[in-house]
């Protein structure tokens, strides 16, 4: 038996059957389903997707470039932020010393900073839009008015801030102060961002600072791309971004597991502020007038053609910002309509507590199903594996067992006895009779040793010449049988005992029926 070429189909069916089972195996960890990659921090980031950062972070990843966070303070010792928050400044009694650390509930400036330049690191890590630009924090506590806002809006242009995020707001018109502030900034060539505020309590308008000529209000999209319901809408519109089920990460103090979701235009805003780094980085030459207006100018036209009030200039495209032409500007883009008078009875600013509503708690770890896919990983190959060794021995217990031979039919080699039919003690080779009527052709093979009386075809034996009589075969016409054995007593019986003898085998070269 051949046992390679049995054994060769078998090899390659473990070998298939083994590849299968592994890739089966796997994959719940190469390729989660969409209910599993909502359980990792980086599946719940949608927004990265949909904006393709992956690809505008390979231009730019904000590196150089300082994101001031006027809010409530920002925790520098969330895993996502350590090394990312510069000590900034504190505004108002309740107000942290220098805007690191936080005076609030739900640590709003925390979130916001890490959906700016979280460091990312792995799927259960925040990547923020900027992940190489550093934060600076100015902290304003849980409320405080249009005065000390203006004023964080000063210290941060004077202290370094490339662009400043503002993801709060109020109703309103602004009040001289703030715009004097902003007007400030702009001229210390600062982009400024704010939110412009989320749909409640009857509120559908664009919310101060956002409402300021200069400054970039961000309205929001859902995650089709379709302007979301909870933003508010507005002339002051400039550009539009995700705000729905945006997560960010907070203190442990908050939320258990470091992280929560909310849907503001508090996280549309720092997406915005977020990509103004990442131009700036790329774009160290271009003043703020002109990275404004690459913002707008390469933002994808959404609604109404040109400028409304729900996308502005459209949805912002962060590839298409850092990478299409677009020609220098010598005024800044947002300036051309100011007209927005200052109102001197204009309430208190409200920190994004106000603007984003309560975050939400969620699970972002599954470590029991996690254990179990790695069990089934390392499990199902191994069963596969003993399986085919026990195939593999079989198959050779059988091959092994296998009688060696011609297979059944086919003629015996040329002066080989026919199988089953032994010679008898002391004949010689052929010794063979021929059956009766039987005559050998002339020169056939043992025709010296086989034949009859000449002439008498059919008639008894007649031996070959000097052919000794004792012991040859078949035995001498008679009673009797064979003589006894050379050597045996004489009066021995003869043998072997007389009885019917079964028809002699054919001879060599003989017919065979």
């Amino acid at each position: 038996m051949n046992t390679e070429l049995r054994l060769r189909p078998l090899w390659r069916s473990a070998v298939a059957t083994l590849a299968l089972a592994a890739l089966a195996g796997s994959g719940a960890l190469a390729a989660p389903e969409p209910a599993r990659a909502a359980d990792t921090v980086r599946g719940l980031q949608w927004y990265l997707d949909s904006l393709k950062i992956p690809q505008a972070h390979k231009v730019s990843k904000g590196r150089g470039v300082t994101v001031a966070v006027i809010d409530a303070g920002v925790d520098p010792n969330v895993p996502d932020l350590r090394g990312q928050v510069l000590p900034g400044k504190g505004f108002g009694a309740d107000a942290t010393a220098d805007g690191r650390g936080t005076d609030d509930k739900i640590s709003h400036g925390t979130g916001m900073a890490g959906l700016i330049a979280g460091r990312g690191g792995g799927t259960m890590r925040q990547l923020g839009i900027a992940p190489e630009a550093k934060i600076l924090p100015i902290s304003l506590g849980s409320r405080t008015d249009a005065a000390e806002l203006a004023a964080g809006i000063r210290w941060a242009a004077d202290n370094g801030a490339d662009v400043i995020s503002m993801s709060l707001g109020a109703r309103g018109r602004p009040g001289a102060d703030e715009q004097a502030a902003v007007r400030y900034a702009l001229d210390k060539n600062v982009v400024l961002v704010a939110s412009a505020g989320n749909r409640e309590q009857g509120d559908t308008s664009v919310l101060n600072p956002a409402s300021i000529p200069g400054v970039i209000a961000v309205t929001g999209l859902a995650k089709n791309g379709d302007f979301f319901s909870g933003s508010v809408a507005g002339p002051e519109a400039v550009l539009a971004a995700p705000m729905e089920q945006i997560i960010t990460p907070r203190p442990t103090s908050v939320s258990s597991n470091g992280y929560s979701v909310g849907s503001g235009t508090s996280e549309s805003a720092a997406i915005v502020a977020g990509v103004a780094a990442l131009v700036r980085a790329k774009h160290p030459d271009l003043d703020a007038a002109n990275v404004v207006n690459r913002l707008i100018r390469t933002a994808r036209d959404e609604g109404p053609s040109g400028r409304d009030d729900e996308y502005g200039f459209g949805a912002v495209d962060p590839v298409a910002a850092l990478s299409r032409p677009v020609p220098a500007v010598t005024a800044h883009p947002l300036l051309s309509g100011e007209g927005a008078p200052a109102d001197a009875s204009a309430g208190p600013a409200a920190t994004g507590e106000e603007d984003d509503g309560p975050a939400v708690s969620i699970s972002v770890t599954n470590k029991t199903g996690a254990v179990i896919q790695v069990a089934l990983c390392l499990a199902v190959p191994l069963v596969v594996l003993i399986v085919v060794i026990v195939l593999v021995r079989r198959s050779r217990r059988r091959s092994a067992a296998t009688p060696a031979g011609p297979p059944p039919g086919f003629p015996p080699p040329p002066g080989a006895a026919p199988q089953g039919f032994p010679a008898p003690p002391g004949a010689a080779p052929q010794g063979f009779p021929a059956p009766p009527g039987f005559t050998p052709p002339p020169g056939a093979p043992g025709a010296q040793q086989f034949g009859r009386a000449p002439g008498q075809p059919g008639g008894p034996y007649v031996p070959p010449q000097g052919a000794p009589t004792p012991g040859g075969y078949p035995p001498p016409p008679g009673p009797g049988g064979y003589p006894p054995p050379p050597g045996a007593a004489p009066g021995t019986a003869a043998w072997p005992p007389p009885g019917p003898a079964g028809p002699p085998p054919p001879p060599p070269g003989g017919h065979q029926q």
